[in-house]
């Protein structure tokens, strides 16, 4: 990070990409794409403060309000209470207290995916620190995260004061410097003059690159005037440089319409609706079989005729590896092609053949076109390709269908039976949420019903991302849907506490906690005591932490017959719900067994002399 003065005397911060914001100057009104139904531009009035004037913290709750933000996430600590009071000034924006950091970062990540944009309120330090991994993640997955840290009084880094909180040095930056590194740029409030322009700036970053940003106030500053807002429309929409893109999309049909198999891929960075949109006009044009990542299950619709399966490498759908891998041209939208998402790099993909389309730029063979939108290129090549169903056809004469065996009530649950019921659960009013482990396998390998919302955490992979992103992504809907997560005893053991939180505030998830006694994703990649864990009685807790207060409901299941049951109670339940399915240890996705193998290898691959 690069930290620099300008003329008005006030901060540059250039963060991690590079792009400087300036405090004193007003920016250009950038906003809000958002995710899942949520409006990509909006326009709000600035009631908060009105003609009594306005605050710092009232002008960054208005700005907030504008961006899109419902509810925003906190955890109190002395330097932010100043600014938490402000901001409850607004009566449109609604607290909601985590039980730490990590988790509220994780719940805005949720949020973030439900609603289009989130934000969140800690503390100095040990507060924003608390909060990194969730934020880095954020930041991988693509997800407009507003970090507000209550920073500290403005006078002591002149003085030279030793604070609290901190390293016991005279050393204040380091947490923004940090920030700057993980985030779209960090940003610093130190005088109240510069603070419309600072937090313009710095929601408008958010918004404009889709990735957290950090915005610091100084606690003594949250309660100074500062003109009230104006109304600001927030339209995150940049423009494509047209030669580039013509070029960019001529080079594109060309390759495609002289290919005899062509296939299209759906990757993560299709999130924006505008993305998705334009992919799905591409797939209805150009008549070929569509797969997509694991990271972008759901952003596809599943029931499409063309939709042909999850495209992971050797542990695909049925059928779906060698129809994407045997074609003569692949189109990837939006798709990073990490490890995880190629299964250790085994995944026949060849680059002579690959045409790679992602926010900003288009990867052709040969050629590579900058200033290309994702969602003006994918709409404007659904004009230029020739429809030409071959690799469709080709899937669909090797497809098999899936037989389940009969089960009878009585009998003890398997992973794959408890994969069956969740998925005869959904429908168009639900959305499935997967953490890290052996859920994410069965969970992608469901085919998801019309309507149905679906999400992962697959570039981060962070276990115990899904307690509170499962917490944040409900709260982020605007109409009512039932969020069903699928999670791990290892990784709830992390941030378990965030259930309280649920119960605090009414939400009514289904969490089918999966106890199969330790972090089994883990064992697959490499077996050792350190994946095994202290067993708990999960659904037990449910009783605990409700308390008397709240709707909390604990259930077990170890049969066939109790988790259709417990699954019958808990859709008719109007609050969260916990089901406890105990599973052997060595009852496992065969996919993740291989998966983990192949990921192994990768790891230990020798370091070259």
């Amino acid at each position: 990070m690069i930290t620099r003065r300008n003329f008005l005397g006030t901060t540059a911060i250039i963060g991690a990409a590079g792009t400087a914001i300036l405090g004193g100057q007003e920016s250009k009104p950038v906003g809000n794409s958002a995710a899942g139904g949520a409006p990509e531009s909006t326009v709000a009035n600035s009631a908060a403060g009105g003609a009594r004037g306005s605050t710092v913290g009232t002008y960054l709750a208005t700005r907030l309000e504008q961006a899109g933000v419902r509810d925003y996430f906190v955890v109190p600590g002395d330097f932010n209470l100043i600014l938490l009071d402000q901001i409850l000034e607004n009566p449109r924006l609604r607290m909601i207290g985590c039980c730490n950091e990590l988790n509220a970062g994780y719940a805005a990540d949720g949020y973030a995916r439900s609603n289009g944009v989130a934000a969140m309120v800690v503390t100095y330090s040990v507060g924003g620190l608390s909060a990194l991994n969730a934020v880095t993640c954020a930041y991988s997955e693509d997800l407009p995260v507003i970090v507000v840290v209550g920073g500290i009084n403005s006078d002591s880094e002149w003085q030279d004061k030793i604070i609290h909180h901190a390293l016991g040095e005279v050393r204040y930056d380091y947490q923004r410097e940090i920030y700057a590194h993980v985030t779209a740029g960090a940003f610093s409030v130190r005088h109240a003059a510069d603070a419309p322009a600072v937090i313009d700036g710095a929601i408008d970053l958010a918004l404009r690159r889709r990735k957290p940003v950090m915005l610091e106030i100084a606690c003594n500053l949250a309660s100074m005037p500062v003109p009230p807002p104006r109304p600001r429309r927030f339209d995150a929409a940049p423009a494509s440089d047209s030669a580039a893109l013509a070029d960019a999309v001529d080079h594109a049909a060309k390759l495609l319409n002289k290919a005899s198999r062509p296939v299209l891929v759906a990757g993560s960075k299709l999130r924006p609706p505008a993305s998705r949109e334009a992919f799905l006009k591409l797939a209805d044009a150009a008549g070929y079989a569509v797969a997509s990542v694991p990271a972008a299950k759901g952003m596809f619709p599943e029931t499409h005729p063309a939709y042909a399966g999850i495209y992971w490498g050797p542990v695909s759908w049925p059928g779906v590896a060698s129809v994407v891998e045997s074609a003569d041209a692949y189109l990837f939208a939006g798709a990073l092609l990490s490890d995880y998402a190629t299964t250790g790099y085994t995944a026949m993909i060849d680059p002579k053949k690959l045409l790679l389309a992602l926010p900003g730029e288009v990867r052709l063979p040969g050629a590579t076109y900058a200033g290309v939108q994702l969602a003006d290129f994918l709409g404007a090549l659904a004009g230029m390709v020739r429809r030409n169903d071959a690799s469709l056809v080709e899937f669909a004469r090797g497809r098999m269908k899936d037989e389940s065996p009969a089960v009878a009530p009585g009998d003890t649950l398997t992973i794959a039976e408890v994969s069956r019921q969740i998925h005869d659960s959904l429908g168009k009013d639900t959305a499935l949420l997967v953490e890290t482990g052996d859920s994410w396998f069965h969970g992608l390998r469901m085919r998801l019903p019309e309507g149905c919302r679906f999400e992962i955490q697959f570039q981060a992979g962070s276990i115990g991302w899904s307690v509170p992103a499962t917490l944040g992504y409900e709260l982020g809907f605007t109409t009512p849907t039932r969020v069903i997560a699928m999670i791990g005893d290892g990784s709830f053991q992390v941030t378990a506490q965030e259930v309280s939180t649920m119960i605090r505030h009414g939400t009514r998830p289904i969490i089918i906690l999966v106890n199969n006694r330790g972090y089994i994703i883990e064992d697959a990649i490499h077996q050792g005591p350190y994946n095994k864990i202290k067993n708990w009685d999960y659904a037990g807790l449910m009783e605990v932490w409700t308390n008397g207060e709240g709707k909390g409901l604990g259930l077990h299941a170890k049969t066939v017959g109790e988790l259709t049951a417990a699954l019958a109670r808990a859709t008719t339940h109007d609050g969260p719900c916990m089901i406890e399915v105990a599973i052997d240890p060595q009852d496992c996705s065969p996919d993740m067994r291989e998966w983990g193998t192949r990921v192994a290898e990768a790891n230990g691959k020798p370091p070259r002399s």
